[in-house]
């Protein structure tokens, strides 16, 4: 798949009760009701709700492809200087796309932006695209430190 024209994609800060982040969210945990084992209940995950994924301290960004909205990822504060990066999801159509890595840079930017040193995520071992954008953005595979029960891998990387 080719890149799309830069004007067709949006990303964009939004409230995480607005309607798009709804609908990005609820087509995200059908996704991982089907590919993860055990199933997906985002109530037993450790960030049920987006709360504290607004500002100051917060931020959830959704991507539209010519005005639909296609991807999702927030972060919220984890510990001093460390965001906690959490529900990044890209639609399968667009997936190639490159959406994904425009999403997580954007992400790091505004966490940057924030005064954030370091960000931090997790996620599960069937989400092989996800381990692999996560690795060639300069994430390192670090213990675990967190309890989420739907995680596999543990990932950080500093923000300079």
């Amino acid at each position: 798949m080719t890149a799309p024209d830069a004007s067709a994609v949006q990303v964009e800060e939004v409230a995480p009760t607005s309607g798009d982040a709804e609908y990005c969210l609820s087509q995200y945990f059908r996704e991982l009701v089907e590919r993860f084992d055990s199933g997906f209940d985002p109530v037993r995950s450790l960030a049920p709700t987006l709360d504290g994924f607004e500002p100051p301290t917060g931020s959830f960004l959704v991507v539209r492809l010519n005005g639909k909205p296609v991807g999702c990822g927030g972060f919220k504060r984890d510990a001093p200087g460390i965001a906690y990066l959490k529900r990044m999801w890209v639609a399968r159509e667009t997936r190639g796309l490159r959406l994904g890595r425009r999403l997580l840079a954007e992400l790091e930017d505004r966490a940057r932006a924030l005064g954030y040193r370091k960000v931090r995520l997790e996620t599960e071992k069937s989400l092989m695209e996800a381990q692999a954008l996560y690795r060639s953005s300069g994430y390192l595979e670090v213990p675990r430190f967190n309890d989420e029960l739907y995680a596999h891998h543990w990932f950080e990387k500093p923000l300079g």
